[in-house]
């Protein structure tokens, strides 16, 4: 006997649920609708459309059932957006405005609304929101649409990516989870085409991994002062979610736990985007500069438990803001700006877990063995914190955007550093490096997971006693002793170094040959 598809109500109908092939199916058609618009050049373009589109379904969805279940509490409802500029108002109708008249309620200042009065624009409106009536998702809405615009050239052709995204339910648990599955992997296309752009994103394989062995706790608080698109968050979101046990849990971890910043609105959109597709009601995401704030005016309202993040590296900060910095660590490397901003948030007392606040940091390798500036800043995190582990990544972790080779850095409040273990992260048997086609999975991390709690010598890991890296200068560029030297973490002069005692040998490998060839 044939069973019958899913159903599940809407507004007291019954709806087949959405599979994950109609999803993307729909989606498809919706960007193949895009493809045809002359004001869009590229995913870059469109995605952000798609999803600015999406935000507004996914939010009206979930007003309607709040409403709903505020009636059936006999309690007050107060929407986050009021009509006409609600989607079932302008958008659900698939018969309903288009053409100039659409572009017109969106774009424009001031217009004509489809009720027939006069009054702002749909992005004037909502760029107007503030929380004065006590609903944080409405400062959530103005800013996100501070940082977008709508770049279609036709009504008609918008019109029909809105008839698309109308078909998407977000009324079930089910159709959440395979929609977010499936924006992860457009968030994925984009991180390609962004590539070139120099913004490089975290694999999702090293982000858990990170999560997993930091391991956050239902009460703590949780920041990535360089959020992106969300992903540290949203994977630190879900690991807490299996914690939630009552409702106070659950509150806790929708208002006091999740922290983020990102200053660039496309990421900024994408990440609010993937932070309520994952569940979290109101991001509590920053759209200014981590950095933007004096060090030193930093204080204990501003510190947090867990920070979990890649900071952007390669990149060059301004004067004023490396005038936030104590004189003798101001540099343009954002990576080391970024490091002493983590080193300053994390509390310097317990956590009410009664753990130490803690932070897992990629950072670029030069981080490790760099001088100066630098060496004053790893100073300072080997005296004041306890740096207890460098996990050093291999070759195309980060490819295809970038070859610069990487590690993560793990450290905490209990005290200042003892020793330094090292982890060296091997490459699957058979493989030279990672590529976009072959990427680092996250099952190659259970080795290092497994040694996390009962720390060995091993030919992936050992450990460097804090006096001799000190001695050194603080140069954590520290080989491994028993494996194969890693060329791809040398610093440049102690390669050349390498290179010129290989050229040395390889010669007199060669005159000896030479010497017993003509003894013959």
């Amino acid at each position: 006997m044939a069973r019958s598809p899913k159903t599940k109500k809407t507004n007291g109908a019954e709806k087949p649920m959405t599979t994950a092939q109609a999803l993307g199916s729909l989606l498809k058609s919706a960007r193949d609708i895009m493809r045809k618009d002359k004001g869009l050049n590229g995913d870059l373009d469109r995605l952000p459309l798609l999803t600015w589109i999406m935000f507004l379904k996914f939010l009206d969805d979930l007003e309607q059932q709040r409403e709903q279940e505020a009636a059936l509490a006999t309690k007050q409802f107060r929407p986050a957006i009021d009509p006409p500029y609600r989607w079932r108002d302008w958008a659900a109708d698939p018969q309903g405005i288009t053409g100039d008249e659409l572009l017109a309620f969106i774009n424009q200042d001031e217009t004509r609304l489809p009720t027939g009065k006069k009054g702002s624009g749909l992005f004037a409106y909502l760029r107007g929101l503030s929380s004065s009536n006590g609903d944080n998702r409405r400062d959530v809405i103005a800013t996100v649409f501070h940082g977008v615009d709508n770049r279609m050239k036709s009504g008609y052709l918008l019109r029909d990516v809105i008839n698309k995204v109308a078909d998407i339910h977000f009324t079930s648990s089910e159709e959440l989870h395979t929609l977010g599955a499936l924006y992860e992997s457009m968030l994925r296309e984009m991180r390609d085409a962004a590539g070139d752009s120099g913004e490089f994103y975290t694999p999702r394989p090293v982000v858990r991994f990170m999560v997993k062995v930091i391991d956050p706790r239902l009460g703590e608080t949780v920041l990535d002062p360089a959020s992106g698109t969300g992903g540290f968050l949203v994977e630190a979101f879900s690991y807490l979610s299996n914690q939630v046990k009552t409702v106070a849990d659950r509150k806790r971890l929708q208002t006091e736990t999740i922290f983020g910043c990102e200053p660039k609105s496309l990421p900024y959109l994408l990440g609010q985007m993937n932070l309520l597709l994952h569940g979290l009601d109101a991001p509590q995401i920053d759209p200014g500069n981590a950095l933007r704030f004096k060090l030193s005016e930093i204080g204990e309202k501003e510190r947090v438990d867990v920070i979990l993040t890649n900071p952007p590296f390669g990149g060059e900060e301004e004067k004023g803001i490396q005038g936030n910095f104590p004189d003798d660590r101001q540099t343009a490397e954002t990576a080391l700006l970024f490091l002493q901003l983590i080193m300053r948030r994390l509390h310097r007392q317990p956590t009410r877990m009664g753990r130490s606040a803690r932070a897992a940091v990629v950072v670029p390798n030069g981080t490790l063995f760099g001088d100066g500036v630098c060496a004053r800043i790893k100073e300072e995190l080997l005296k004041e914190f306890n740096l207890h582990t460098i996990v050093r990544l291999p070759s195309g972790v980060f490819a295809p955007y970038t070859g610069i080779p990487t590690n993560i850095l793990f450290f905490d409040r209990s005290g200042p550093t003892t020793e330094v273990w090292y982890y060296e992260h091997p490459l699957p048997d058979g493989r030279k490096n990672y590529t976009k086609t072959q990427p680092i999975q996250f099952d190659e991390f259970v080795d290092c997971m497994n040694w996390w709690s009962k720390r060995e010598e091993n030919q992936q890991a050992w450990k460097v006693p804090v006096e001799d890296l000190l001695a050194d200068n603080c140069n954590l560029d520290c080989r491994n002793p028993n494996g194969k030297v890693d060329f791809e973490h040398l610093p440049p002069d102690q390669l050349a170094e390498d290179i010129i005692e290989k050229e040395m040998k390889i010669a007199e490998l060669m005159r000896e040959i030479k010497i017993a060839l003509g003894a013959s």
